[in-house]
């Protein structure tokens, strides 16, 4: 009797076991996603009817967005299309109109920087390269940015002004369909899903490789945003530069100051007694926050973090900055930014690029 009743609460155990695992069984698992080839096909459609190899694109964004785990459906995919259409108008390596004039440009200009003088430039230049061809003849015939980051490295490790003047850094820093950062690709090169034959930066300038990173730059972080066009923003001006510039404006209403809306609220590397513009302005609301300088400082270090939008720096400033305006404040705000850059001929700014993109997102979405 003795060793039955010992057995009794093993046996009680069991049974529990047992229901427990029926009633987990009959919980109904999530409904799967759309197929792979449902994806590409909805993909396939909404690419403009004149855009060559629609199927080859549609399968590189089907397996971008796969390898991601983000959501296929249509806002997200005509987020993508819309970037892709704006940048590149669906090119894996667009060409550059001018660009041996504007690569040869940046480098008299790094070169005046450095007091290289021009005829140590010109010499470097007809140094010849494997192929026979002087380094000039070649700048002279690239095309495109991979064309002209190819040969970077090769002035880099050939040419000894190379190093000098670049510092061992390749001075194409985007490239691809989406003009993504390369050095974000690099950062984040677990995980991707291909073979790398060459490098990431090679990568980058493939359609499959500047599809996969350009995602990821898109739609790979989570944001407090409820419109895609602060998303558009942001892929121009940096993760959460939206966020960031709608709390530099509830700091300026604040205190009554001036800041440049430009999402950035930390200088980088500012010794703490020397703050930034944004920084600076935040310290005066101190006593209000009942925060001293370390523990601002702190919380703006979380700015590149979707975490800072539930931070209690963040929701002080705000109730501080409502309780003034005697209205709500917007949350996020396209970042006041003027872009800069040797191939931007005109002067445009991110809430145009923002703008722009948003525009063929809806055009998209309609079809």
């Amino acid at each position: 009797m003795r060793a039955a009743n010992a057995l009794r609460p093993r046996l009680l155990l069991a049974g529990w076991a047992t229901l427990l695992l029926a009633a987990c069984s009959t919980v109904p698992a999530p409904p799967p996603g759309p197929a792979p080839d449902v994806v590409r096909a909805d993909i396939e459609r909404r690419i403009p009817a004149s855009i060559g190899d629609r199927a080859g694109w549609a399968a590189d964004i089907q397996a971008a967005l796969a390898a991601q785990r983000i959501e296929p459906n249509p806002e997200n995919i005509c987020a993508v299309l819309a970037v892709i259409e704006q940048e590149s108008g669906y090119r894996a390596d667009p060409v550059v109109p001018n660009l041996p004039r504007v690569a040869r440009q940046e480098i008299d200009r790094r070169a005046s920087a450095l007091h290289v003088p021009g005829l140590l430039v010109d010499a470097g230049l007809k140094i010849k390269a494997p192929d026979g061809r002087s380094y000039g003849d070649k700048l002279a015939g690239v095309r495109s940015e991979r064309d002209l980051s190819r040969l970077y490295e090769e002035i880099i490790e050939r040419v000894p002004l190379g190093q000098r003047l670049f510092a061992g850094k390749n001075p194409v820093q985007t490239g691809g369909a989406m003009q993504v950062s390369i050095p974000f690709a690099e950062a984040r090169a677990a995980g991707y899903p291909y073979p790398v034959q060459g490098s990431i930066r090679d990568e980058v300038f493939s359609r499959r490789g500047g599809v996969y990173f350009g995602s990821m730059h898109l739609l790979g972080y989570a944001t407090p945003y409820t419109r895609k066009v602060h998303r558009f923003a942001d892929y121009n001006a940096g993760w959460y530069a939206s966020r960031n510039a709608a709390f530099q404006n509830a700091v300026a209403t604040a205190t009554g100051t001036t800041l440049a809306l430009d999402g950035d609220l930390l200088a980088p590397g500012a010794p703490l007694d020397k703050p930034g513009q944004t920084e600076r302005a935040v310290r005066q609301l101190a006593g209000a926050l009942g925060m001293d300088e370390r523990g601002i400082r702190r919380a703006l270090e979380q700015a590149d973090q979707l975490g800072f939008s539930d931070s209690p720096l963040h929701a002080r400033v705000f109730a501080l900055a409502e309780a003034k305006a005697g209205k709500p404040l917007p949350r996020a705000v396209i970042p006041g930014i003027r872009l800069d850059s040797p191939k931007i001929t005109r002067e445009l700014t991110t809430e145009w690029f923002a703008n722009r993109v948003d525009g063929r997102y809806r055009q998209c979405l309609q079809r």
